[in-house]
């Protein structure tokens, strides 16, 4: 490394400690991209952040420029995660091309967010349809993509058949020879273990996680988790809040 480098790098972090700038946490990243690659759209919600916020460094002085830079890293770096948990290394390039092509032929900042929200829940829903895939039949990987984009909803299994183009009846049987469990009861447990996601790593109360999971009423909400995860919501919240959402609280 050059004099003139050396000498660059230390003026610009002076600069910044001068400004008090400092990079968005370090874990809170990296949950980010597990949560992608573990097919977790709801808890990608929680965690992703937009481009270019609180915590980014400056790439380049024109805004537009500055935001394709980080979407090109972005969508480098989330690949190669995708890539470590089973994803193809033809279908997350891939992906990663047409993303970044896309983002490229943007012509404000509000269509490279567009396109950044639309590559993470892309990249989610592959990485979820990769997990299930070698384990589930088709249909009941479709099943279980239905069960996961409804969470916030009444998920019945009439509507998941109907969706599927099947009788119920049979939906029940083959949900219940491949995964070992009945229908309402994986909704009941999937729904409980995100509610569990959501008390770890976002600031949401109970009652607003029962209502934003579709519970039909917070009594419920309470007899499912304990069911499922052994403890109530506010013991759990105690043992397992994630350090990092509660910087800055008083």
């Amino acid at each position: 490394m050059s004099d003139y480098t050396e000498k660059y790098i230390s003026s610009h972090l002076f600069l910044k400690r001068e400004e008090g700038f400092e990079h968005a946490p370090f874990d809170r990243e990296i949950a980010c991209y597990e949560s992608i690659c573990s097919g977790n759209i709801e808890l990608v919600k929680v965690f992703a952040t937009p481009l270019c916020s609180e915590g980014y460094g400056i790439l380049s002085k024109d805004p537009l420029r500055n935001l394709k830079y980080h979407f090109s890293i972005s969508a480098a770096l989330i690949a190669r995660f995708c890539i470590n948990s089973g994803m193809t290394l033809e279908e997350a390039y891939n992906l990663s091309d047409i993303y970044i092509m896309k983002a490229d032929e943007c012509r404000t900042e509000d269509e490279v967010h567009a396109v950044h929200q639309e590559m993470i829940e892309g990249y989610t829903r592959h990485m979820r349809r990769v997990r299930n895939s070698g384990i589930y039949s088709k249909q009941i990987v479709r099943a279980l993509d239905y069960i996961s984009d409804h969470l916030h909803g009444k998920i019945m299994i009439e509507d998941a058949a109907d969706f599927l183009k099947i009788s119920p009846a049979y939906l029940s049987r083959l949900f219940k020879s491949e995964t070992g469990i009945a229908f309402s009861n994986y909704v009941s447990k999937t729904k409980a273990e995100e509610a569990a996601n959501l008390l770890t790593f976002s600031e949401y109360t109970d009652s607003e996680i029962s209502n934003l999971l579709g519970f039909s009423s917070q009594s419920y909400f309470i007899k499912i988790f304990k069911k499922y995860l052994g403890v109530t919501p506010k013991e759990y919240k105690k043992r397992y809040k994630f350090p990092d959402f509660m910087k800055g609280k008083k």
